[in-house]
């Protein structure tokens, strides 16, 4: 039987055109004309049949053009809606004006000796062929939709949301061809809505929705399709519904629809990028698209999370040439693939080492570049504390090179992108970052190029972050390891990160350090709890969670701000400036200077001691380093 039920399923949909639509709404409306006469002459079939064979072919060109203007046979008909049936309602409706304006013309002109219709014909068709071709297609939809959703490879859904994006998000589905989800049902939260219908399809209580629900409708997915739902409230429904056993899927906010239009490879898996405490943060800013128009664009740490995004962001911009500048080959080679296959031309992939000053002084003279956006850094906390000499010559000697080449070649702005452990540091990583802000604050005086500094925390996904070794253990079966149960991170997306930086690079105007109002920081436990649940496992029974101690130089609480620093507000209510203290740009620059030139000889003891000079506030915790702290 399911065999013979796939055969008809595919022969459908492979040969039920829009054409064979068309031709069997022409075969209705000349069975409504016939029905309209019989019924006029009380069913009687004394009928002159040489004028009403005369008619027939005129009554099916009139209708195949009033079907073509309106494009009724273009709607799938297993998806019919409300908005097909008033699509056919009004090529009837044109039909039947046309059919009573020759009938006119024929009566003052007699221009067709077998085209006299009775009026009270024409009212009958007009009345019976709405009946017969909209309730056609509604009697087909149900038919299909008793075969359909007995195909296994079909899943039942549920929509959480009821309104506009709810019935969008519903259309859309229901239009799309090679959509394998079947929604039989809406879930809201506004009592008035509940036990209502939306094109035949119920409302349900959410609080109705439990495992005895799922089992009877056979319910494999929750599309949650609210727009500004409250970080709470979205967490609240994956938690109960997880705990359900179901696919959670999310639909993307309207600023992210295509041109406006949802799409319904939009309509994504619930991922960890959706669990921040907070609202995704929008960044729209009209004037960035100018501000990168015609420039010559340099992405430093380009294959990383951070830079990479940030190319694929700028690329939506009509900039002049963008180059693409990192050391590690094989993730800039992929970057530079996808370009190629996405059709970018205007683009040059560069390998080279950001402490190379020779290679980066060849690659400034050649380019020109009107922007630098300096992503390249080392960014781990155990490695760098190991490895204070590297930390050193890539994250402060390599920012110097960069700005004093910009400077030395008039390049327009610079954006550094910083960090959340550059404030207050505890381990070498954050104490170079802060070096390097500090390298950075000391050049705004130049008159030539505008020095900008982006911080932010933790970034979802990223290379080496938490949640991609959380995904790794999970798959392994466990257990997770988490350095400390009390310990919080902020987090932000890959797009929210970058979407700042480029937003810097528009709005700074040299010497501003830009920070996020990030919300309130992430409990680790909490997300890796999270994570677990989401796997479809539960904690601890499945997958348990294990304690391994803070790492050397991690803190347990990340800032954004340093004790003596303020913050002042931008156009964008969720950036803010930070006011650093001032320092003496003379003297920093030369301490700095001799910093770079030490690490070339000097152990690592005395290029720890030396950082500590240029940055007071850092204390090492955790750390071997501790010892060289003074009291």
């Amino acid at each position: 039987m399911n065999f013979l039920k796939n055969i008809f399923l595919k022969t459908f949909a492979q040969y039920a055109s829009k054409w064979l639509v068309l031709f069997v709404d022409v075969v209705l409306l000349c069975v409504s004309y016939i029905l309209a006469y019989l019924i006029r002459f009380d069913l009687s079939l004394n009928l002159d049949y040489w004028q009403l064979s005369q008619q027939i072919p005129i009554i099916i060109i009139i209708g195949i053009f009033s079907f073509l203007i309106v494009g009724s046979y273009k709607g799938i008909v297993r998806h019919t809606s409300l908005r097909d049936a008033f699509t056919l309602f009004t090529a009837l409706t044109i039909f039947t004006a046309v059919i009573e304006f020759l009938n006119i013309l024929n009566g003052i002109f007699n221009l067709l000796e077998h085209f006299s219709i009775p009026r009270s014909v024409i009212i009958i068709n007009y009345l019976l062929s709405n009946i017969i071709l909209i309730i056609s297609r509604f009697i087909f939809k149900f038919f299909f939709g008793i075969i359909s959703t007995q195909d296994f490879s079909v899943s039942n859904a549920l929509i959480y949301g009821a309104g506009a994006s709810g019935r969008v998000t519903y259309e859309v589905l229901n239009r799309d061809k090679k959509n394998r989800l079947n929604v039989i049902g809406f879930i809201d939260d506004d009592k008035n809505k509940i036990n209502k219908q939306i094109d035949r399809t119920k409302i349900y209580n959410p609080y109705k929705i439990n495992e005895q629900f799922i089992a009877n409708n056979n319910v494999k997915n929750l599309i949650i399709s609210i727009q500004n739902l409250k970080s709470d409230r979205l967490l609240e429904i994956i938690n109960y519904y997880s705990d359900l056993g179901i696919n959670i899927k999310i639909v993307p906010t309207i600023n992210d629809w295509i041109n406006g239009d949802l799409q319904v490879n939009q309509i994504k898996d619930f991922t960890i990028d959706d669990l921040l405490n907070r609202p995704i943060i929008q960044i729209d800013n009209p004037v960035l698209k100018q501000d990168l128009k015609d420039k010559v664009i340099l992405v430093t740490g380009a294959a990383g999370s951070i830079g990479s995004e940030i190319c694929r962001q700028i690329v939506k911009h009509p900039y002049q040439h963008l180059i693409l500048l990192d050391q590690a080959e094989s993730p800039l080679y992929d970057l530079q693939q996808e370009f190629n296959q996405a059709g970018f031309k205007n683009f040059t992939a560069i390998v080279a080492n950001l402490r190379d000053a020779h290679r980066m002084e060849i690659v400034f003279n050649k380019y020109k570049p009107h922007r630098v956006f300096h992503a390249g850094a080392y960014k781990h906390v155990p490695l760098m504390e190991e490895n204070p000499y590297e930390a050193v010559k890539v994250n402060v000697y390599g920012t110097r090179i960069l700005s004093d080449l910009s400077i030395a070649h008039q390049v327009e702005k610079f954006v550094m992108i910083s960090s959340d452990k550059a404030v207050n540091p505890t381990n070498v990583m954050g104490a170079t970052k802060r070096a390097a802000e500090i390298y950075i604050s000391s050049l705004l005086n130049n008159r030539k190029t505008k020095f900008i500094t982006t911080r932010f925390g933790n970034v979802l996904g990223s290379n080496g972050s938490v949640i991609p070794l959380f995904k790794k253990q999970i798959a392994a079966g466990g257990p997770l390891t988490l350095t400390h149960k009390d310990i919080t991170r902020y987090f932000m997306t890959i797009p929210e990160a970058c979407g700042l930086v480029l937003e810097a690079g528009s709005m700074g105007e040299g010497g501003e350090i830009f920070i996020f109002d990030m919300g309130n920081s992430v409990k680790i436990l909490t997300l890796a709890k999270r994570m677990i649940k989401l796997s479809g496992l539960s904690y601890p029974e499945d997958i348990d969670i294990i304690y391994t101690g803070l790492r050397p130089g991690e803190k347990l609480y990340e800032e954004l701000l340093a004790n003596e620093e303020n913050k002042l507000p931008t156009h964008h209510k969720k950036i803010m400036i930070a006011k650093v203290a001032v320092l003496d740009p003379q003297k920093s620059k030369e301490a700095i200077i001799a910093l770079c030139d030490l690490s070339k000889f000097s152990d690592t003891n005395t290029i720890v001691t030396k950082l500590k000079e240029i940055v007071p506030e850092y204390i090492s915790q955790n750390s071997n380093f501790e010892k060289l702290d003074t009291n």
